[in-house]
């Protein structure tokens, strides 16, 4: 019997597959760390959710009655979705998975929850529970109040640091001002109240104030800084270390920058266009490192944020796990901010995206530019985000679906589709709902338009309809030439008749205004003749007669 990788709170390993007699002696009944769910019961999903999170974790059976008969759940992509968002509404909720396991011939949905190891969870009316027994239980009064004495939860990044406001660069404070839109009175008030300032005796400046108001958060804050290392190809050991310093914007904006330019572009020439393609877009790596120093945990001053720059992929690593709820499987649909006072601040910069847009940003613009999705992975010491360099489409092929793009020929969501069919992946209207997010409709829409632009090829009809890449994603011949190249191709057509723009841009794949060019510098050199005007103009060979040439 094969064992999923993880563990479900205190019970044993979920297998993969179960009979109904193994699910009865693996689940006998509920308990401290077990509840059956019949349906996805909004309510008592959520108050599950928070008992769990704030007791010692537990297992929620969905699909399966209070006697524990198995009834059944099948976890479709909408279902997954609706428990993502309940758990979701659950203030502070603890780490959680969501499993889909074969019971005696029914499917089961498990949603795992973890203990909270910081602070506590709250329903959506500000309730907190734990659990007893089969029961969800309210906590009210003094029980509530040591509860929470005890599970207090202290943003590392508000609390004091020995540092006063006077020691504070004034033009870093008028950065910071500008960038939140304060006047000149009252700063003080506002940093305080957006948490990089504390008033006890005297001011002093929060770990987050330290970030963003001194030259150097080191001198304060420990290694709070990032280090770039490059390591050529086949090598072990780095060639070349940076250590990138200042305010925690600088930081941000300086590393993207020399990341940027040691990965250098990829140069494509298409014809008479020349095009340069970012091997990271700037967008991703710019927010990879704002999360990276945005969530990282400073509590752990000897280490900083470390960028590594390899053959075939940018690497960066943020001190401290992801912050609870969130985990890798659930990245995109939670958020949590460890340092919340750090990260609104690296906002109003613009340099981070807003509350849960990051990872969204991140993979969407990595899959609109055509190369591969970020890798996260969380040790609990660290989070690791790898960008990969390279793509299953050539280069030559991503330029020319942009200037397809850029010709309105196909639409962004048209070429996103595109580039799954060029890693050989077959398409169907459910597949494409997934990944666009779009409903029937649209999804069949776009791949009959695809399919009818010859894009793509279809087997099957209506709902067993598949289609796949029709041939390849490659430019057309005359785009694949250079400018010499191009000029013979058009001599060799005006061999056999007067040449036309339209026919140009039918053997070429240029647009009008480059096929129009073209050909004027042709008649410039003297290897084309100009005939007639407007609607009416052809180009011949000189010397040559045209009405002795075939017109098409």
């Amino acid at each position: 019997m094969s064992y999923p990788p993880f563990h479900w709170a205190n019970t044993d390993p979920v297998p993969m597959v179960v009979s109904t007699a193994e699910f009865a002696d693996l689940f006998p009944g509920e308990g401290d760390y077990v509840e059956f769910k019949q349906g996805l019961g909004i309510t008592a999903l959520r108050e599950a959710v928070t008992a769990f999170s704030n007791a010692d974790g537990g297992v929620i059976a969905i699909g399966v009655s209070n006697d524990g008969q198995i009834h059944g759940h099948r976890l479709t992509g909408e279902a997954q979705a609706k428990i993502h968002r309940l758990v979701s509404e659950v203030h502070q909720a603890g780490r959680y998975d969501i499993r889909s396991v074969p019971v005696g011939g029914k499917s089961v949905t498990f949603l795992a929850v973890d203990r909270r190891r910081e602070g506590f969870a709250q329903d959506t009316d500000g309730a907190v529970l734990v659990r007893r027994g089969a029961s969800n239980v309210r906590l009210f009064g003094a029980e509530l109040g040591a509860f929470m004495a005890e599970r207090r939860l202290s943003r590392f990044d508000a609390t004091r640091t020995d540092v006063t406001l006077e020691e504070a660069d004034a033009s870093l404070l008028d950065g910071v001002a500008a960038a939140w839109g304060w006047g000149p009175d009252g700063r003080t008030d506002r940093l305080v109240e957006h948490g990089l300032a504390i008033r006890n005796r005297e001011l002093r400046l929060t770990v987050a104030g330290a970030l963003y108001l001194l030259e150097d958060p080191s001198s304060a804050l420990g290694k709070s800084f990032i280090e770039i290392y490059r390591f050529p190809q086949g090598a072990r050991d780095y060639d070349k270390r940076t250590a990138i310093r200042g305010p925690l914007n600088v930081q941000v904006e300086d590393a993207t920058n020399q990341v940027m330019n040691e990965l250098g572009a990829e140069l494509v020439v298409l014809g008479l266009r020349r095009y340069e393609l970012d091997r990271i877009p700037r967008s991703v790596l710019r927010e990879a490192i704002a999360n990276a120093v945005a969530h990282r945990d400073y509590e752990s001053t000897g280490t900083a944020v470390r960028i590594e720059i390899r053959p075939d992929r940018v690497v960066i690593s943020s001190p401290g796990g992801l912050p609870e709820p969130v985990t890798v499987s659930n990245i995109r649909e939670q958020q949590a901010a460890r340092n919340l006072a750090t990260i609104d601040t690296l906002r109003r910069f613009r340099l981070a995206e807003d509350a849960g847009r990051g990872v969204d940003l991140m993979e969407d613009d990595m899959l609109a530019n055509m190369l591969q999705k970020p890798v996260f992975i969380d040790s609990g010491q660290a989070v690791t985000v790898e960008l990969l360099l390279g793509s299953s489409v050539a280069p030559a092929e991503r330029a020319w679906l942009l200037e397809l793009e850029q010709r309105g020929e196909v639409s962004p969501q048209e070429r996103v589709v595109l580039v799954h069919a060029a890693r050989n992946e077959s398409l169907t209207n459910s597949y494409v709902r997934d990944i666009l997010s779009v409903d029937s409709v649209d999804a069949r829409s776009l791949l009959q338009r695809l399919r009818d632009g010859g894009f793509l090829s279809q087997s099957g009809t209506k709902g067993g309809a598949v289609y796949r890449l029709a041939g390849d994603l490659a430019p057309p011949a005359g785009l694949r030439l250079g400018p010499e190249q191009l000029a013979d191709l058009i001599e060799e057509l005006a061999q056999d008749r007067p040449v036309t723009n339209a026919l140009v841009r039918e053997h070429t794949g240029l647009d009008r205004a480059e096929a129009i060019r073209l050909l004027n510098d042709l008649v410039r050199q003297g290897r084309l003749v100009q005939v007639g005007s407007r609607r009416g103009t052809r180009y011949v060979l000189p010397g040559e007669d045209e009405t002795q040439l075939p017109l098409r």
